[in-house]
């Protein structure tokens, strides 16, 4: 659809061109009753040829494969042959001789010959610079697609990171519910099932409705208050409206799943708050939680996290604030968005 575009806007800037040259070389014989000459059309298929061989052949054979010098040799001789050819060697026309200035009545000769010569060299250099112009269109518009599908590629790469991830973790939990022989572990189950669900049918998309990624981070909090043994001080607090709004998948899951890692002290108080605002066209996430105590920071404990500020980077280079602050007491994360 983007080429069949394209292609119609160069026939229609082709189009105007066309009218303009030919408006300004008629003009004097529509507007001013001029005689005709009689070596017009051939001037007028002339500056057509001239044109599209510039266009289609030199410029790209040449000039743009660097061969500058060569091109404006060529160009030069081309445009100097056809106004010889057609002053001096047309069929029909008396014989001219091009005389230098010795007097005023040598003058006219040389004069129509450096006009003829501008007449042709103008569009001859517009189709050089249109050709240019065309050319960089092209190669920017390439560009951007392969920057593209390499963003694509790369937002791809870390949910394939992230999905395994979070998997490991879940199943974590339901095996801790399960060695406690918790009748809870069956409901543990059939909230993992959902939340797979949604990471298979759902986060291979670009972007989700904003209402089912809510609807997610409201079944992880679930399992994870599964397997809390203190979970009385962990609250999820939603507000604002999400009709309407979309969001990329799992990207807040990773400061969530964080908050419940290290949030959970050595007599398995956990200490968690998540805030979600959704305000007009922005949305604001608040997530804390109590470090809990001898709690080690291992090597994959910044996965996540290196996870989601690469996938912010991408998908929000410059509506975005994320702010992160740890004292050794208190993690907080503020992140601040504006939807899309």
């Amino acid at each position: 659809m983007g080429i069949e575009k394209g292609k119609i806007q160069q026939i229609l800037l082709h189009f105007v061109l066309w009218l303009t040259f030919y408006s300004v070389l008629l003009y004097p014989y529509i507007m001013q009753s001029r005689p005709m000459r009689f070596d017009l059309p051939v001037r007028m298929i002339l500056l057509v040829v001239l044109f599209y061989f510039n266009y289609f052949y030199l410029v790209p054979k040449l000039l743009l494969k660097k061969k500058t010098a060569i091109y404006l040799l060529v160009s030069l001789m081309l445009v100097l042959g056809i106004v010889i050819l057609i002053k001096f060697y047309y069929p029909g026309m008396p014989q001219n001789r091009i005389a230098f200035p010795k007097g005023n009545g040598a003058r006219a000769p040389l004069g129509q010959f450096v006009m003829a010569t501008i007449g042709l060299s103008v569009p001859f250099v517009i189709s050089a610079l249109l050709r240019i112009y065309t050319e960089w269109r092209k190669n920017d518009d390439l560009r951007q697609i392969v920057e593209k599908e390499k963003i694509n590629s790369e937002l791809q790469f870390l949910k394939t990171q992230l999905n395994p991830h979070f998997l490991f973790n879940s199943l974590n939990a339901i095996y801790s519910l399960s060695v406690k022989k918790s009748p809870d572990t069956s409901d543990a189950i059939i909230n993992l099932s959902e939340l797979m669900r949604y990471m298979l049918y759902e986060a291979d998309k670009g972007f989700v409705p904003l209402n089912k990624e809510l609807e997610y981070i409201q079944n992880f909090v679930k399992l994870q208050r599964l397997r809390l043994s203190d979970s009385e001080n962990v609250t999820l607090k939603i507000s604002g409206d999400d009709k309407g709004k979309i969001i990329p998948p799992l990207l807040f899951i990773s400061f969530i799943e964080n908050a419940f890692k290290y949030g959970t002290d050595f007599e398995g108080k956990t200490n968690v708050k998540i805030n979600l605002s959704i305000k007009n066209e922005s949305l604001q996430l608040y997530v804390m939680n109590k470090i809990g105590v001898f709690k080690k920071k291992s090597e994959s404990s910044g996965v996540g996290l290196t996870n989601i500020k690469n996938r912010l980077k991408l998908l929000y280079p410059e509506s975005h604030e994320l702010l992160v602050n740890n004292d050794g007491k208190i993690y907080e994360v503020n992140l601040t968005l504006k939807l899309l």
